[in-house]
């Protein structure tokens, strides 16, 4: 007869004290909390639940009211739900874990955190989520809102499906895969990021940026690519790409046709095709800027 338990609980995990289907109220409920498991819990109204709070774990859990999560540390959350009022829910924390179809409907999330993985989650209003954060990792994560990870830095995301205008400005260091972006102002003022294999589609694309790089990706955007001091292209798709690398310096391998490149301010471009090109002497120099198409060969 086997006597072994079907799951494994480690000792950290025996040792933790749990509350199991509470419902907590009022300003501070579990004020500095620590080596606690919350499961089947609602925090509904009264700010801060869980401000200082360290070494938590949250298993179908709620959110209702603002502030749960500031000056946090050591926190794992799993199938839990931020409603909208749970606004500004997560702040100066570090080291937190939030995955497997969690729900985040509140904005302003995820402020000034460091070492933060979201896994599997659905961000309903991301507007202005994410903001100066280090060492971000983003994976499975859906988010519809404008100015998503504003400064943050050290960002390595995979299957990022990103509705809003105005994401990553002034990010660094930043890692992109497998991704679909609709996004106009995407990557402004960024320094060191890298997307393959992905989609982007929106104005302005990485406009006052320094090391972008773009892998196998397919990217649509008016006045896309420009004023950007070391630009890189591998292997890309342009459609309906018009005014691109204006005041940019590039090294661009593009399959099939630009629509028009404009008043680059130097390096290669190769492409199939390009339908119009504007090198004005006096804006720019010429020279300075070679362009290989394949029709011309």
């Amino acid at each position: 007869m086997n006597n072994t338990p079907d799951t494994f609980t480690s000792a950290a995990e025996q040792d933790m004290s749990e509350t199991r289907q509470a419902f907590l109220t009022g300003e501070r409920a579990e004020f500095f909390a620590h080596d606690r498991r919350y499961v089947d819990t609602i925090f509904d109204d009264g700010e801060s639940p869980l401000k200082h709070a360290h070494d938590i774990e949250l298993r179908s859990s709620s959110f209702k009211w603002k502030y749960p999560l500031w000056y946090c540390s050591d926190i794992d959350a799993k199938d839990c739900t931020w409603f909208e009022m749970a606004r500004a829910g997560v702040w100066y924390t570090d080291h937190i874990t939030v995955e497997d179809s969690t729900t985040i409907e509140a904005p302003k999330n995820f402020r000034r955190c460091h070492d933060v993985t979201l896994r599997n989650v659905d961000f309903v209003n991301a507007e202005e989520t994410l903001w100066a954060c280090s060492g971000v990792t983003l994976d499975n994560v859906s988010a519809h809102g404008d100015y998503l990870a504003m400064n943050c830095a050290d960002v390595k995301a995979d299957n990022l499906r990103l509705v809003g205008n105005y994401p990553f400005d002034g990010a660094r260091n930043v890692e992109i895969s497998n991704s679909r972006l609709i996004s106009k102002d995407c990557f402004w003022n960024c320094e060191n990021v890298t997307v393959r294999d992905s989609f982007i589609s929106g104005e302005y694309l990485a406009w006052n940026s320094r090391n972008v790089t773009f892998e196998h990706c397919t990217i649509e955007s008016l006045q896309g690519l420009c004023y950007v001091d070391h630009l890189v292209l591998r292997d890309c798709r342009l459609v309906n790409t018009t005014l691109a690398f204006e005041y940019s310096s590039v090294d661009a391998d593009v399959r099939g046709t630009i629509d028009s490149v404009f008043n680059p301010s130097s390096g290669t471009i190769r492409a199939d095709h390009i339908n119009e090109l504007t090198l004005d002497p006096a804006k720019i120099d010429p020279t300075a800027t070679t362009i290989v198409t394949a029709d011309a060969a």
